[in-house]
């Protein structure tokens, strides 16, 4: 039960430290929407989403009004749709049908992203899995609210080369399908490895293949609750330090829990998992990188970045599996460019870059995220940094991704506007020696010897 102390605890760190819910999401499986008949899968598709989502808007307002909680999105993710398409769709052109008739689901329903426009292709491709992620570019240029992902490796399968080339490729030809939006279909495209089943959070999420029919995931974001009450802690050694952290952690997923438990109860859903990522935004206040400069460095990025990140990660993962049975999805701290105003300014006074960034992954949830690279880098480029950040992931046995946004006609030096929680950006050099023989090799790289568990 909640006591009267905790009521206004909770009603502070909403009115006056940001913290929200940042996501619903409704897990939806299409598995029984598969077809030979291409018109038959676009009609179940739509069919069953508009059924099982009509009340998820409306639900998640609701739950707003009478609890007070923000609850910033409300989102859908369906079954990975190589999975579901690959009998019907013979070509990269059938399965842009599908992406049309998922967008025009989200917008009946009333959904500001749907993702699940995905493959899972960590150690081969089908030709459904290739005919989709070749239609990637033409599939988010022609659509508003759809998300893709393509998982390319695992820790227990290595990383499929040929699929991390090809990406390299659909990177580039989103750029270019997307440039007049300043190729904004890259921030709906993230390529992972070690993509988890049940991501609430957009691009990467999907439905995965051993979910239930349905089920409500709720991601949770907190930064600038965090960042208070470090505020408290200054000078504390790091014990006190620690302890602040998974205190503060413990009660932001609370509120999760909550909003999940009456979202399932409302929808007649099962509640899936909390994912209690810090998700930053482009607000001043509700950023990762301000609480690692309150933790002691004078810009993220300086010396001790790395360290910072990886106590902040773990005791936020341990103070929210002590508030929920269900963690899952990503679960720890977001390190997007874009979309924190702390690490925008940090790349901005050369404090912050991308071999940084791809440091600091090692020991966070995701990955390389919402980075803006000059337009002209080589597709084979695009796929090295694919292939690093799959590696570290690998090798970690972790979750790690790449979404990343050549702007077509920018360069180093210039600024890219997103624009709502995608914020803005400035476009980050990339180290311009060549891989491309190295991408280009062909097959797969193996597994490391710790997968071998069995």
């Amino acid at each position: 039960m909640l006591n009267m102390f905790e009521v206004i605890e909770t009603n502070n760190m909403i009115e006056q430290e940001k913290l929200d819910v940042r996501t619903i999401t409704l897990g939806i499986s299409l598995l029984d929407c598969c077809s030979s008949d291409l018109n038959e899968v676009n009609e179940k598709i739509y069919n069953k989403i508009t059924s099982l989502a009509k009340k998820l808007v409306s639900t998640g307002e609701e739950i707003e009004r009478e609890f007070g909680i923000p609850i910033v999105n409300k989102r859908i993710s369906v079954t990975p749709i190589s999975l579901v398409g690959g009998g019907a769709c013979k070509t990269p052109e059938d399965f842009v049908t599908i992406a049309k008739t998922l967008d025009r689901a989200a917008k009946e329903v009333g959904v500001n992203f749907l993702g699940g426009y995905s493959a899972l292709v960590s150690k081969g491709m089908t030709k459904a899995d290739e005919n989709l992620i070749r239609s990637i570019p033409e599939a988010l240029a022609c659509t508003e609210r759809v998300c893709s992902s393509v998982n390319v490796g695992s820790t227990k399968t290595g990383i499929n080369m040929d699929a991390v080339r090809l990406m390299g490729e659909i990177v580039k030809e989103t750029a270019e399908a997307t440039k007049e939006q300043d190729s904004l279909g890259c921030a709906k495209l993230v390529v992972f490895c070690n993509a988890p089943d049940d991501n609430p959070f957009m691009a990467g999420a999907f439905h995965g293949v051993t979910e239930a029919d349905a089920v409500i995931n709720v991601g949770v974001s907190g930064p600038g609750v965090v960042k208070v009450a470090l505020e408290k802690a200054r000078g504390q050694n790091f014990e006190v330090l620690c302890e602040t952290i998974k205190k503060t952690a413990f009660k932001i997923t609370r509120v999760g829990q909550l909003v999940a438990q009456e979202a399932s109860k409302r929808m007649g859903v099962p509640f899936g998992i909390i994912d209690l990522s810090l998700a930053p935004t482009p607000a001043v206040g509700d950023s990762v990188a301000e609480i690692l400069e309150e933790i002691g460095l004078e810009r993220v990025g300086a010396p001790g970045t790395t360290a910072a990140l990886a106590m902040l990660n773990d005791q936020v993962k341990k103070g929210g599996v002590m508030a929920s049975s269900y963690v899952g999805g990503l679960s720890g701290a977001f390190i997007p460019v874009s979309e924190d105003q702390g690490m925008i300014d940090a790349v901005s006074l050369g404090a912050l870059t991308i071999e940084k960034l791809e440091a600091m992954t090692c020991v966070c949830s995701v990955g390389l995220d919402m980075i803006a690279i000059p337009g002209d880098t080589p597709a084979t480029t695009i796929a090295g940094v694919i292939a690093d950040e799959a590696a570290i992931g690998m090798v970690n046995q972790k979750t790690t991704a790449v979404r990343i946004i050549p702007v077509i006609g920018k360069g180093v030096g210039d600024t890219v506007e997103f624009g709502g929680l995608l914020g803005y950006a400035p476009v980050m050099p990339v180290n311009t020696w060549s891989c491309e023989k190295f991408v280009t090799r062909g097959g797969r790289i193996p597994a490391p010897i710790h997968s071998f568990k069995n």
